[in-house]
């Protein structure tokens, strides 16, 4: 045997690529980059900042100083904080002069408001692990094991070809049988093209992913609503006038009918409305774009792929509409490229195509390893 032949045996043997299924199943990411940042923002934030609002609640004491009337002692001023905090009832007089009463109690629960808008921002996260996840798990286990065997099956069958070349005693019969096989398809890779060709008439996937996204948006814009009343009803009056003369304070005399309060915590609770309302607000274009995304098909993953032999979902134009399980399959596999080991060795081979300067004597990753072991891409001409 001579010494291009072995070098370019030893060549084909080091272009298979190593068994990496155990550790593949552990690796897979099950979320887009757009998403977990979404998670951990919109989820994040609101816990950060009520976490900062219970620190400074706990630490600075009271959240009310109301001006009790100079007569009073140190604990009828006490009850007098403590009872206006409970009642958060502001209480004045219209333009006619009648009295009227104001509600301040979203105050008191709008640091519980915060938690419940994070628990509702993790729902979307929830059911799209839960309903989606495990199925998408499997579908990228399979794909990527397929894709890196049809790389593998390419490489043992230019090793077999350039064998059978060596010892054909007519090379012309040879490529005949080459040209016949290619013709008749014995090269192609039905089951995983037939796969990919059954996801895309699945919606189960793109409806859940939807699902989510329309969720998280819904969320986003009631959180903001409710941040925009907040302050138009309530986060424009740290002041208010508190009534204690109820049940057997009714009848005493000293007691005047309204005293001025102060909420200390008002300054902390419009900055973090404000900044929640403004991050939201946000994150609502990223939300709508995510969802965009799957309008179009991202062909530049499957068209590397389409320099295997017969494998051809582009080219036969089997993509149709893109709403559906086979364009979020794809989005993931673009999320989880490094595990696709094969695809950065057909990337490097589809530049070297680009570049060469007879383009059409390579069109399938055979034809390019062929040409790398030395046999002619053609047939021979005499």
């Amino acid at each position: 045997m001579s010494l291009s032949h072995t070098a370019a045996e030893y060549m084909l043997s080091d272009a298979l690529l190593p068994d990496a299924s155990s550790s593949r199943a552990k690796g897979l990411r099950l979320e887009l980059p757009s998403d977990r940042l979404l998670k951990f923002v919109t989820v994040g934030l609101p816990l950060f900042l009520v976490s900062l609002a219970f620190a400074r609640e706990f630490s600075a004491g009271s959240q009310i100083s109301c001006f009790s009337p100079t007569n009073f002692t140190g604990k009828q001023s006490a009850y007098t904080d403590t009872a206006c905090w409970d009642s958060l009832i502001h209480h004045g007089f219209d333009a006619e002069g009648r009295a009227i009463t104001k509600s301040l109690w979203a105050l008191k629960v709008f640091p519980y408001s915060l938690l419940v808008v994070a628990v509702l921002m993790y729902l979307p996260y929830l059911l799209w692990r839960y309903a989606a996840a495990p199925a998408l798990h499997c579908d990228l286990l399979f794909i990527i094991d397929e894709l890196d065997k049809s790389y593998n099956r390419s490489v043992r069958l230019v090793q077999h070809m350039k064998k059978i070349q060596q010892a054909s005693a007519e090379p012309e019969q040879f490529w005949e049988e080459y040209e016949r096989a290619r013709r008749e398809r014995y090269f192609e890779f039905p089951l995983l093209e037939r796969y990919l060709t059954c996801k895309q008439h699945a919606h189960g996937l793109v409806f859940i992913y939807i699902l989510r996204n329309l969720l998280l948006l819904l969320f986003l814009a009631a959180t903001c609503l409710y941040l925009v009343f907040l302050h138009l009803n309530i986060f424009f009056q740290d002041e208010f006038s508190c009534s204690i003369k109820t049940g057997l304070l009714q009848v005493e005399p000293h007691i005047p009918p309204l005293i001025p309060c102060k909420l200390v915590f008002f300054s902390v609770f419009q900055i973090i409305s404000l900044s929640v309302g403004s991050v939201y607000v946000l994150l609502i274009p990223v939300v709508i774009y995510n969802a965009l995304q799957l309008c179009q098909w991202d062909k530049g993953l499957l068209s590397v792929y389409e320099m295997l032999p017969a494998f051809d979902l582009l080219s036969r134009r089997m993509l149709t509409c893109p709403l559906n399980d086979l364009n979020v399959i794809l989005l993931f596999l673009r999320a989880n490229i490094s595990e696709l080991t094969s695809f950065s060795r057909l990337n490097a081979v589809s530049a070297l195509r680009e570049a060469t300067a007879n383009k059409e004597d390579i069109d399938t990753v055979i034809d390019f390893m062929t040409l790398l072991a030395g046999l002619e891409t053609t047939k021979p001409k005499h």
